[in-house]
């Protein structure tokens, strides 16, 4: 009875934990299919089909198709075969999540460096809004250093762990 039970425990778990990774990613402004998606992969660790993702997350298939591209794009998962198979398998890629952080990093800098082309446009005279802009800027480039800190401490973490 113990083992009927901790077996229905854990799968409560695992649905909980995808269902809240789809509504974080949401939140994100990710596509909360992709959350689950990625959940899934990361929650089980294996290489899992196209058809099984569908299958198990009872989607359509162009909405696991639409969630690989952005995951795949984000750098958080990687599709894979099996020798013999001509289906698409998935999983989660190594330092995925270092990955996501040096992506959101460069995002930072891209929109700093844009917003210091705008402030170089802005005349002299325009103190009050030169400073504002200025400080807009300064918040992007804080993130972004911030944030290559968070990826550097992740691979670090990474080759611990190998």
């Amino acid at each position: 009875m113990t083992k009927i039970r901790d077996v229905h425990a854990a799968e409560e778990a695992r649905a909980e934990f995808i269902e809240k990774i789809g509504i974080i990613a949401q939140s994100e402004g990710v596509p909360r299919i992709a959350g689950r998606v990625l959940a899934m992969l990361l929650y089980d660790g294996d290489r899992v089909s196209f058809g099984e993702l569908a299958t198990a997350l009872q989607v359509s298939r162009g909405s696991v198709s639409s969630s690989v591209r952005i995951l795949e794009t984000q750098q958080l998962i990687k599709r894979v075969s099996k020798a013999g198979d001509r289906q698409d398998y998935f999983q989660v890629l190594d330092n995925a999540f270092a990955n996501m952080v040096e992506a959101a990093a460069m995002r930072m800098h891209r929109a700093a460096g844009d917003i210091e082309e705008s402030l170089n446009t802005i005349p002299a005279s325009e103190v009050g809004p030169r400073r504002r802009v200025a400080d807009y800027a300064a918040y992007y480039r804080a993130m972004g250093a911030g944030l290559e800190g968070v990826t550097q401490a992740l691979h670090e973490t990474n080759r611990v762990d190998e």
